[in-house]
């Protein structure tokens, strides 16, 4: 019995001892050629493993989730969808953009937008 609540005790010790990370993962689906018909939405669903974001955004032809980039700020996750091509942003995409970060963050910032970040009362 001494023996498993000494594991348990090492086990939360553990946990408390976590260093600060961000991470991401991004899907991409190309909505057309078209940035005019851009449609300014952003969605924010939560779950216990992140948060998802889902908006359209005008990129270049080709654009692959590799030249997305995150970091952590403080209490802001900083997104930059960069362009490692120097290409015109010319075609439509649909963004899912997963982040799993620790500690919690306040603000998200994507290339020059903040959005501030409110958790569910539920």
């Amino acid at each position: 019995m001494n023996k498993i609540i000494l594991l348990l005790v090492l086990v939360a010790a553990m946990a408390c001892n976590r260093k600060p990370f961000v991470s991401h993962k991004v899907k991409l689906e190309k909505a057309g050629d078209d940035c005019g018909q851009l449609q300014p939405y952003f969605r924010l669903n939560s779950n216990f493993g992140g948060e998802r974001y889902e908006f359209e955004k005008c990129l270049p032809a080709g654009f692959n989730a590799d030249h997305v980039i995150s970091v952590r700020k403080g209490d802001t996750v900083v997104v930059r969808f960069d362009d490692a091509a120097g290409a015109a942003a010319t075609t439509l995409y649909r963004v899912a953009l997963d982040i799993d970060s620790y500690p919690r963050y306040h603000f998200l910032t994507i290339d020059a937008d903040t959005y501030t970040i409110v958790p569910s009362e539920k």
